[in-house]
């Protein structure tokens, strides 16, 4: 699917991405490490609209956190891809959010970032609890939410 399909998605979904290209045996590193670039998956945690910045019109683009890297327990690294709806490579949604689990963004407004997901409200109270969020917002996935995705075929295969 294009990434207009995947800019769709609800905010939460896991997604995949792919140029189409075969994977390369693991004994060519250099070029599968460059395949890999082009084909991994991670979830959706924010969308932009189209903006203006001057005299340029930024396309709309929506982010996937693709993975953390630490040791202990502690995060050094997270790794984010951003796509923009121009790009050429080809999106599945993998997983949408489940029913009833509760989407914790860094705040309000169009520029929140979702940094967890939680099973439901009380587990993702429990996990801001524990995590520096002085202006999180705490969002439900409803049904309607949902539904919504199926009717206009946003839907998992």
């Amino acid at each position: 699917m294009s990434a207009h399909i995947a800019f769709m998605a609800p905010i939460g979904s896991f997604i995949a991405w792919s140029d189409g290209t075969p994977q390369p045996p693991e004994r060519h590193r250099r070029k599968l490490s460059a395949w890999q670039s082009n084909n991994s998956s991670g979830r959706l945690i924010r969308k932009q609209d189209e903006r203006a910045a001057g005299n340029i019109i930024l396309p709309a683009n929506f982010t996937l956190h693709e993975a953390d890297h630490g040791a202990g327990g502690v995060i050094a690294i997270r790794v984010h891809r951003s796509f923009s709806l121009e790009t050429s490579l080809t999106f599945t949604i993998v997983e949408r959010p489940a029913i009833g689990s509760c989407r914790v963004f860094d705040r309000a407004g169009d520029n929140a970032e979702l940094v967890h997901l939680a099973a439901n409200r009380q587990v993702a109270e429990e996990w801001l609890s524990r995590h520096g969020y002085p202006h999180a917002v705490l969002e439900v996935v409803t049904a309607d939410e949902v539904a919504a995705a199926v009717v206009e075929g946003r839907a998992a295969a």
